[in-house]
């Protein structure tokens, strides 16, 4: 998958800051620090891409599609958040 374009970066840092009960406020960082966060994550996020697909079982790797790969990193993600938070995005997951 490409990397987000500057207005879904944007976007996404909008959302964060408007989610405060969710994400939660950061201390001492301005709106334009939580957005170049968002670039690097997703600057990140793209370079090792290729590491993530390698780390994946042969089966899942060979057979999901990069959408669904993706899904599934984010899943695992906020899984280590919390629950709570991941039940939001993906409805019940016990």
């Amino acid at each position: 998958m490409a990397v987000l374009s500057s207005q879904d970066r944007q976007r996404i840092s909008t959302g964060l800051q408007r989610s405060a009960g969710i994400f939660g406020g950061v201390p001492n960082v301005l709106k334009s620090d939580l957005l170049a966060a968002v670039n690097a994550t997703d600057d990140w996020i793209d370079s090792n891409a290729a590491a993530f697909n390698s780390a994946l079982p042969a089966t899942f790797r060979t057979n999901a599609s990069q959408a669904q790969k993706t899904v599934l990193f984010c899943a695992v993600a906020l899984g280590r958040v919390s629950f709570a938070l991941l039940r939001l995005v993906f409805g019940e997951v016990d």
